[in-house]
């Protein structure tokens, strides 16, 4: 059995066959999959949907480009809806530099505004980071994030970065879709790299889609592409991968096994 730690069910482009895609995964081994939901419309679904399903879990928080939008409103709104049981994490959150939406300023005190509230609600976070790793990484210090853990999501940094997270913050290292792409070094290296018990998987769909499908809407079933890929790299068994990330989430998470 496996846990998908990041895929957006709500999103959009599911709307037409989305329990034909809850379907596949299931009947692929993935049993349980973590919604996250990252702003007003996608936290809606994400609770709608963890209402509806018991294997389906949410995670909410306010997206680094859209930090801009976030107000005292939204993150009462998010801070009450946290107290739901299924309700998991806080996320994603963090810093995203490819993207001008929202100024650096504004999403670094977003960002700081959402670890504590994590802390209020003591609830783990899923950190977002698109070109920012260091500013990330130092927010995440300064803000004592160890005091409530969390992901490095779709994570894209170094081998050293990963150590830094893992040591000093006890996070977890998060892989998906790219781990498998050919010319992707980096994350393969990390994936060899961490230790097992801080290694998640996850499929971040409908994006990032592993190959041979890379470049196509992604679905969470896919997440066994990305165990697999682990498996390989490390020289281990995937039952032994699929084990130790599902035990992993569950202890981040403090779900029952």
């Amino acid at each position: 059995m496996l846990i998908d730690t990041h895929v957006h069910l709500n999103d959009e482009q599911y709307d037409e066959d989305l329990q034909e895609v809850i379907d596949r995964a299931r009947e692929a081994g993935v049993d349980r999959m973590f919604v996250v939901g990252f702003d007003t419309p996608t936290i809606e679904r994400a609770m709608e949907l963890v209402d509806q399903y018991d294997f389906l879990y949410a995670i909410i928080g306010w997206h680094p480009v859209d930090a801009i939008d976030y107000t005292e409103e939204r993150e009462q709104w998010i801070e009450d809806l946290a107290k739901h049981p299924k309700v998991i994490g806080i996320g994603e959150m963090g810093l995203d530099y490819h993207w001008d939406k929202s100024p650096k300023d504004v999403q670094k005190e977003v960002f700081r505004k959402q670890i504590a509230l994590a802390k209020r609600v003591n609830l783990p976070i899923v950190i977002h980071n698109r070109e920012a790793t260091q500013d990330c990484v130092d927010i995440l210090m300064e803000e004592h994030a160890e005091e409530v853990g969390g992901i490095m999501h779709s994570f894209s940094g170094s081998p050293e970065i990963a150590d830094v997270v893992i040591n000093k913050l006890g996070f977890y290292i998060s892989l998906g879709g790219p781990v498998t792409f050919k010319n992707a070094k980096q994350p393969k290296e990390v994936a060899k790299h961490v230790p097992l018990d801080r290694l998640l998987v996850e499929t971040d769909a409908p994006y990032l889609s592993p190959h041979p499908y890379r470049g196509k809407r992604n679905e969470p079933m896919r997440v066994t592409l990305v165990a697999e890929q682990i498996a390989e790299l490390r020289g281990i068994s995937y039952e032994e991968v699929a084990k130790q990330t599902t035990e992993n989430a569950e202890r981040l998470f403090n779900l029952e096994k």
